[in-house]
């Protein structure tokens, strides 16, 4: 279960990191790191699900 919430915060962390140096204005930075949250979600997601179906 930890694998999506990592994917979460890694995302929006990396997202937000990108825009800033990037130069981006608040809302920039904000768009970016929902964006690489519901990436890195989504990754973390199949990387559980992929993991739960492996071991039953």
């Amino acid at each position: 279960m930890i694998y999506p919430f990592g994917g979460l915060v890694i995302g929006a962390l990396l997202g937000a990191l990108a825009a800033r140096r990037q130069g981006g204005k608040r809302a920039d930075i904000l768009q970016w790191a929902a964006v690489g949250a519901m990436i890195l979600g989504i990754v973390g997601l199949f990387v559980l699900v992929f993991i739960e179906r492996s071991y039953t």
